[in-house]
């Protein structure tokens, strides 16, 4: 089963979808890839899943649950296209309470598709007779009859009444005075199931309402208590609102009544949501959880605290790649120029992190988001910021924050000095840090190399580039280094190209193409470098159509604008394969126009 944090995310989807296929074990041949941003893939690694898929002895059933309209097009449209082209090696199954965008339109003309409607689900008296005597409920006929009136057969609808039904002195009275229209869903979910609950349960839901997983230890931090495991097993073995996540020690709230314990917190407790959500970061953090811990310490407000995660545990760089960096993206978007601590009480804990109330984790933060941006003026102010507020006896983290932007916004700005200075200081602190922590983040070292060989390649220093780029291929290969990979040996093919190394260049070329498939990097987060190369070998080759192709996916990579980060020719225009020196010097030749 695809796990429901995917979301609306086509790419984080897709990875899910792989996970379940790991663990169910189906084996997909390892060129299938894994998607590396996740906001979306490319078509080439659903033809790639397709094809994997095709070749098994017995169909993969995927199960899908609560797949239905809210499903963004593309997620519908590359799940129709992997389902038409697998050869019948997938089998899906849908659940939804409402038809979802698949063409099922075309299933059912086609046969290809057994249905389970709402109709085939909903509980028939019988169903309902059992259910109460589960619950050890004596309902006459005519009140099942109501019951099954007022609740359309609806399982969950039966089973929450069922449950008020129990703490009813009168339960037929109860039924007569039920009214589905009456009162709102919410309404109805605070009064016969949250004001049911004894009062500890009802300030444990609460509580934990503000994380979309909890964990016993977790609900123990939120509420101050040690109850937590026996309170929310009971609930999950009692209830239809809570469930256990795949026999794990995490649940998981039913996400329309955490929205409406969520609403109900805010009126009964004013203020008591950001402090539980910095309660829930520091918990998060402790255990290992970043990513989770920065995003409740964005929902805090506690900017400090969530920029330091990012900061103190070299991860910045997951603002740049990685399937996280938009979700993370969206966590700072709300963060404040003058973001310089954390608020008041949030944290309970006096914990700020390392860089304590000083905004130095802030404003690195706020210049990384602006960079991603690509915008440099945003970027310099904010680095400005952090500079005002760091001072020698700055943590290494911080300062190799700040020479990883550094570098990052000179390859930006075409400036050679500025990027090899930020450089040369990210160097100095790789050996300073502790080797294990680095170890856990190579698209450091990656992105700081392969913004470095791009910028000596602009300024025509090829010996230097090529070290540099050479350098970050050898960084690249765990998961998160696909962008600086691929954008590496597009730069070490220009490098080649220049050096009139037509083989080398196309084999570099088709390196970067080849991580960009397998990773399934959309055509706007290339940077196009690698078909430009393509297209001029083809032209030294008299291969016009070759180079037109080539030239023209290059021109759609530089249209749609490498998101994360600047494109590796960036420079002046010599350090593209369109000038040239004469064959007559023993260099290329400027490819010709082919449009």
């Amino acid at each position: 089963m695809a796990d429901r944090r995917a979301g609306r995310r086509p790419g984080a989807f897709w990875a899910y979808v792989l996970e379940a296929f790991h663990r169910g074990g189906v084996v997909l041949p390892a060129g299938v890839g894994t998607p590396t941003r996740a906001e979306g893939v490319t078509r080439s690694f659903l033809v790639r899943l397709s094809e994997g898929l095709a070749g098994r002895p017995q169909p993969a059933v995927l199960v899908l649950d609560q797949f239905d309209t809210a499903q963004p097009p593309a997620m519908t449209e590359g799940l129709d296209f992997v389902l038409r082209h697998a050869a019948g090696g997938l089998r899906i199954v849908l659940t939804s309470r409402t038809d979802s965008l698949l063409p099922l339109h075309r299933y059912r003309a086609a046969d290809e598709i057994a249905e389970i409607r709402h109709a085939d689900l909903r509980f028939t008296d019988e169903d309902v007779r059992a259910l109460l005597d589960e619950h050890r409920l004596e309902i006459s006929p005519a009140g099942v009859g109501l019951l099954m009136e007022r609740t359309e057969g609806w399982a969950a609808g039966v089973r929450l009444c069922a449950l008020a039904m129990q703490r009813s002195a009168d339960p037929e009275a109860f039924l007569r005075q039920f009214a589905a229209d009456r009162t709102t869903i919410a309404d109805y979910l605070l009064k016969e199931v949250l004001d049911t609950q004894p009062p500890p349960t009802q300030d444990l839901l609460l509580r934990v309402c503000v994380t979309d997983r909890i964990h016993p230890d977790l609900a123990d931090e939120l509420t101050g208590r040690d109850d937590a495991a026996g309170t929310l097993a009971g609930l999950a073995r009692d209830n239809a609102f809570l469930e256990q996540i795949d026999a794990s020690a995490w649940y998981r709230l039913h996400p329309l009544f955490a929205e409406v314990l969520r609403a109900h917190l805010r009126r009964r407790h004013p203020g008591l949501e950001p402090r539980l959500h910095g309660r829930a970061a520091r918990w998060l953090a402790r255990t290992g959880r970043l990513t989770e811990a920065v995003l409740q310490g964005a929902a805090a407000g506690d900017w400090q605290f969530a920029a330091a995660q990012l900061v103190d545990n070299l991860a910045i760089g997951r603002l740049f790649t990685g399937l996280e960096a938009d979700q993370l993206g969206r966590a700072f978007a709300g963060m404040p120029t003058d973001a310089a601590g954390a608020i008041d009480g949030v944290g309970e804990t006096g914990e700020t992190g390392a860089e304590g109330a000083t905004g130095v984790a802030p404003a690195l933060v706020a210049a990384a988001c602006r960079l991603v941006e690509q915008d440099l003026p945003g970027c310099e102010a904010a680095l400005r910021r952090a500079d005002s507020y760091s001072g020698p006896d700055s943590a290494p983290a911080a300062r190799l924050g700040r020479a990883f932007i550094g570098v990052l916004a000179g390859r930006l700005a075409e400036d050679p000095e500025a990027t090899g200075r930020a450089a040369a200081d990210a160097d100095r602190l790789f050996r300073e840090l502790p080797p294990p922590l680095l170890a856990g983040r190579p698209e450091l070292r990656a992105l700081v190399m392969a913004g470095l060989g791009a910028v000596e390649l602009g300024a025509g220093r090829l010996d230097r580039a090529e070290s540099a780029l050479t350098a970050a291929v050898a960084a690249c290969g765990e998961p998160g280094t696909e962008y600086p990979h691929c954008d590496a040996l597009g730069s070490l093919a220009l490098v080649a190209f220049r050096r009139g190394r037509l083989r080398q260049a196309a084999e570099h070329a088709r390196a970067s193409l080849a991580v960009a498939e397998q990773s399934a990097l959309p055509p706007e987060r290339r940077s196009g470098a690698d078909h430009l190369v393509l297209a001029g070998v083809a032209v030294e080759q008299d291969d016009l159509p070759a180079a037109r192709r080539h030239l023209d996916l290059a021109l759609a990579a530089t249209a749609a604008g490498p998101v994360r980060s600047s494109r590796p020719w960036s420079g002046p225009p010599s350090s593209a394969p369109g000038s040239r020196r004469p064959r007559a010097t023993g260099r290329p030749r400027s490819p010709p126009s082919v449009r």
